[in-house]
């Protein structure tokens, strides 16, 4: 069966953003179906004035609030009975960033047989309370499906498998209010169902106005999560045996690397603070395990790696599972080393710096540079005391919201460290002319160049790394062409109880010509040499733990033979 997808939105007495939705929707060219739970006035009439079949919209109502999950397996069973294969669910409330819907819809056409889930970046807009509660239900989540890879089940913005989605309905109990969107993805999960997930913003308008009642979904999530809990336990012997089977999974890289990242670094901020950096790599361990268990992505990421490595340099091995927990405690140490270098930890005794005098000569002549970096070894060190050598006014390009969070997050323990942080997503004219301004001060504009952007297939080369094709995002090069200055790839590697530092040029200025393919292609193909001779040197340096050679329309059987 073709893959079709329907837009189901419920709403109770949210009308104010719900426009906007629909709009977005209709962006998309979807079948949308508005499901009213029973709203009152004003919202009833703004609802049902929304109703127009001619434009493939149709409003629904109910006559009594049955709850939102209610409302969401009614619009389940209209999206079906019109044929159609998945359904997009997303909140009436604009809460959402909408801008996100292709890469959802994307996502669940490449994997229809996943549940494709929005996982939330939240800005600072979010309650408290809402966010703590938030983490305990994840923990539970974890607990509840042996797995860590369901990073946010909360999140109303998601493509369910339709067939899939109703044959839990029909056979086990899901609930109808706030508990819904946990536990039928819980549920889908344990039939086997793969979980994608995708990072999306999410935000609280000033209007906005909530339907979750205090106690009486709190005492439904407790009941819901006592449900999943006794349901593990009694599927017990078939999960285990599911999670040593679990099939590949196609998180995107953000997710992957997003889970339980800040709150794991505050933690380790807190504890190094009080017991030391040596106390505090002990404590780690039992962390480090517990993901490196739980963590079955990110294993298979590692092996893979590894078995790519090896081929590469002709060696005829397979790694056994101490190298890949080796690769983990390699990345524990990282992370232990970036709380060093941020509070100060790490002195300049502690480098060896490759090529100094190129250094200290862009220094002295306040040169603005754009660097290019990767999450090889741990550049964190040398941002940290860049400004022992002058360079102390540095811009980082970051993919997620997350990476400002953490800047926040640094800033707060070491003022003196702070950085600016950009989003790659956010370049246009205004932030050209800011970067400009910067490199006229002799600033650095640092971006990582081994993340594809997450919005998919946008401005993306595929170039030979270990010998397979992997993509590479032609953003950093683009930026760089932009403000027309030197461009430089910097790399920190862990050495013994050292640090050594390289800093390669690889153009005075970037220029795209009308030959731009190839004008792109030779910056990012030096980049991606100096990366791949980098790996070779220091092979459990490598960090990117998710599927860094997948390829759109690749099957698990040719990624193999790959």
């Amino acid at each position: 069966m073709s893959f079709s997808v329907a837009a189901i939105v419920p709403s109770y007495n949210h009308y104010r953003h719900i426009g906007n939705v629909v709009a977005a929707l209709r962006g998309q060219n979807l079948r949308i179906f508005i499901i009213d739970d029973g709203s009152a006035e004003p919202a009833k009439s703004a609802l049902a004035a929304l109703h127009d079949p001619a434009q493939g919209i149709t409003l629904h109502r109910l006559d009594q609030n049955g709850g939102k999950g209610g409302a969401v397996m009614e619009g389940f069973q209209l999206a079906a009975a019109e044929g159609f294969t998945h359904a997009l669910q997303v909140d009436a409330d604009g809460q959402h960033d909408l801008t996100a819907l292709p890469g959802l819809i994307a996502l669940a056409e490449t994997h229809p047989d996943a549940l494709v889930s929005g996982q939330p970046i939240y800005d600072a807009t979010i309650p408290a309370a809402r966010k703590i509660a938030r983490w305990i239900t994840h923990v539970w989540v974890w607990v509840e499906t042996l797995s860590a890879q369901i990073t946010d089940s909360m999140c109303g913005y998601r493509v369910y498998p339709l067939k899939s989605a109703l044959d839990v309905m029909d056979s086990e109990p899901v609930g109808h209010y706030m508990d819904f969107d946990t536990e039928i993805m819980v549920r889908m999960n344990w039939r086997g169902t793969p979980v994608v997930m995708l990072p999306v913003n999410v935000t609280y308008p000033p209007d906005n106005s909530s339907n979750f009642r205090m106690v009486a979904d709190n005492w439904r999530i407790t009941k819901m999560h006592t449900r999943l809990v006794f349901g593990m336990l009694r599927r017990l012997p078939r999960l285990l045996m599911n999670r040593r089977r679990e099939p590949a999974g196609a998180t995107h890289w953000a997710g992957l690397n997003e889970r339980g990242a800040l709150l794991g670094l505050w933690l380790m901020f807190a504890f190094y603070k009080i017991a030391g950096r040596r106390l505090c790599g002990y404590a780690m361990q039992p962390v480090l395990l517990y993901f490196f268990l739980t963590g079955s992505e990110q294993r298979r990421a590692s092996r893979d790696y590894w078995r790519r490595l090896y081929a590469y340099r002709g060696e005829a091995r397979e790694p056994d599972i101490w190298q890949l927990w080796r690769h983990y405690r390699s990345f524990g140490r990282m992370a232990l080393d970036k709380v060093a270098a941020w509070l100060g930890d790490i002195t300049p005794a502690d480098l060896l710096i490759d090529d100094a005098g190129e250094l200290d000569r862009i220094a002295a002549t306040r040169t603005g540079v754009v660097v290019f970096t990767s999450h090889l070894g741990n550049v964190e060190v040398s941002r940290a005391l860049a400004e022992k050598r002058g360079a102390n006014r540095i811009t980082v390009f970051a993919h997620t919201r997350n990476a400002m969070r953490f800047n926040r997050l640094l800033a707060a323990y070491n003022p003196a460290s702070a950085i600016h942080v950009m989003e790659v997503e956010d370049i246009g004219p205004a932030t050209l002319i800011e970067l400009e301004e910067r490199l006229a001060r002799g600033d650095w504009i640092v971006i990582a160049g081994d993340r594809i952007p997450l919005s998919g297939d946008k401005r993306i080369t595929e170039m030979a790394f270990l010998g397979a094709p992997a993509r590479f995002s032609e953003g950093p090069v683009i930026i760089a062409s932009l403000l027309k200055c030197p461009v430089y790839v910097l790399n920190c590697m862990a050495e013994g109880q050292n640090y050594r530092i390289f800093f390669e040029k690889i153009s005075d200025q970037i220029v795209l010509s009308r030959r731009r393919e190839e004008d792109i292609r030779e910056p990012l193909a030096e980049y991606v040499r100096i990366l791949q001779e980098t790996c070779q040197k220091y092979p459990d340096q490598w960090y990117n733990f998710f599927d860094f050679w997948a390829l759109p329309g690749k099957s698990g059987k040719d990624k193999e033979n790959s």
